[in-house]
């Protein structure tokens, strides 16, 4: 028998739903430097903490992890699972929160994206799976259209697929071939020559199924079911970003066919391409916990909120000569969410957003904020409640300092 059968056939403790349950009772809160461990890992190693007035992006670890996802993670680290077991029951509880035939966790968008491509390619034919991504035949392709290719769009060419763009449904069309294993939407790209519903009429109309990467497009809470009512097979989005799961977590859910397959391709099973892309247990529960409490959450309250963190930060430097502010709600659909852009007359404060940026993140503490042309663009929704009077305050004084006599 091979190990990973064995595995498959161990006798574990069933999961309970303890844990959703007691997720379910823990009100959502922010963390507060009170909550923070004794020992500061932060100054023992050297590295420095980063307000973040931007939006959610992996190189600044994403997002800051809600209370109760720590407990989750914390609550389930002392006990050892079963992980296909554990995928089951989470993926299954998923499904069930999201209104769709099947979900799973996976680590991040990106291995979503690799595991939806494999899924797509192999089935659950166990040659295909181990061979990946070396091809004896002719390559598996993927259409994209000309204007959504993207930086993300290696985790597709991993598989060892090849993509085809197109510009258009008549040209789409006219790419699909006996080759052919996926046709791929990025969600926030800016043009797009095909629309949603169209690319999914060509698709559906040849067979092929269809992939919609919404990594980071959620708020509004909506778009977690928008896409799959449309009619996409398989949609991904980030848990490490405006969820507030585990950075290094992700959703990837639909067919239940796709999804079985995808899982074929991914750890704990032993040999498959996802194997290195493994999800520990606690970012499995973590990222349970994180979704679950985001389709709870008081959404417009939220916002509103975000909109009064705007005010009270604009309110502050339109004490300065010349500053005027303006909240800017970006379109998205990725970073669908407030922020402010300040603006000055440069005669008056000599210098410019690109340097209030500079000096942002080399103060103490380091903030990291953009710039926009000639505006300043402050971003208010990862912000600590206690960091608003930091950020506003640090601004205020690069500017006062810049200002003219």
């Amino acid at each position: 028998m091979k190990r990973r059968n064995v595995i498959k056939s161990l006798s574990i403790l069933p999961f309970t739903g303890a844990i959703a349950a007691k997720a379910s009772t823990i009100h959502t809160k922010e963390a507060t430097p009170a909550d923070a461990p004794k020992r500061d890992l932060f100054k023992e190693l050297g590295v420095t903490p980063v307000i973040n007035a931007s939006v959610t992006m992996t190189f600044l670890s994403g997002s800051l992890m809600l209370p109760e996802v720590l407990e989750a993670i914390n609550s389930t680290s002392k006990d050892f699972a079963n992980m296909y077991e554990l995928q089951d029951k989470v993926g299954g509880k998923i499904a069930e929160m999201l209104h769709v035939e099947a979900a799973m966790v996976t680590s991040g968008a990106a291995c979503a994206m690799v595991l939806g491509t494999a899924a797509c390619i192999t089935g659950l034919d166990e040659a295909k799976i181990k061979m990946l991504p070396n091809h004896p035949g002719p390559r598996p392709e993927v259409i994209m259209q000309k204007t959504h290719r993207y930086l993300f769009d290696q985790a597709v060419s991993t598989t060892g697929a090849k993509i085809i763009e197109v510009t258009g449904a008549d040209e789409m069309a006219k790419a699909i071939n006996s080759n052919t294993v996926m046709a791929l939407f990025f969600n926030a790209a800016e043009k797009s020559s095909i629309t949603h519903e169209n690319f999914l009429k060509v698709a559906k109309a040849k067979n092929i199924p269809t992939f919609l990467d919404a990594a980071a497009d959620v708020p509004p809470v909506e778009n977690l079911f928008k896409f799959q009512k449309m009619g996409f097979d398989l949609v991904t989005f980030s848990g490490g970003k405006m969820m507030r799961g585990p950075q290094s977590a992700g959703l990837l859910f639909g067919r239940k066919d796709l999804i079985t397959a995808a899982r074929a391709n991914h750890s704990p099973n032993e040999a498959p391409i996802g194997r290195p892309m493994k999800v520990n247990k606690e970012e499995m529960f973590g990222m349970y916990c994180a979704l679950k409490s985001y389709l709870e959450r008081d959404h417009k309250k939220e916002w509103e909120d975000w909109l009064q963190r705007t005010k009270t930060i604009g309110t502050k430097l339109e004490t300065l000569p010349t500053v005027k502010t303006k909240t800017w709600v970006d379109p998205g659909p990725a970073n669908a969410f407030p922020s402010l852009f300040v603006n000055w007359d440069a005669a008056k404060i000599r210098t410019t957003p690109k340097d209030v940026v500079a000096a942002l993140k080399a103060g103490t503490p380091s903030i990291v904020a953009n710039h926009r042309g000639d505006s300043l663009q402050i971003g208010v929704v990862l912000l600590r409640t206690d960091q608003i009077d930091v950020v506003a305050n640090r601004v205020k004084e690069i500017l006062q300092k810049a200002v003219t006599a």
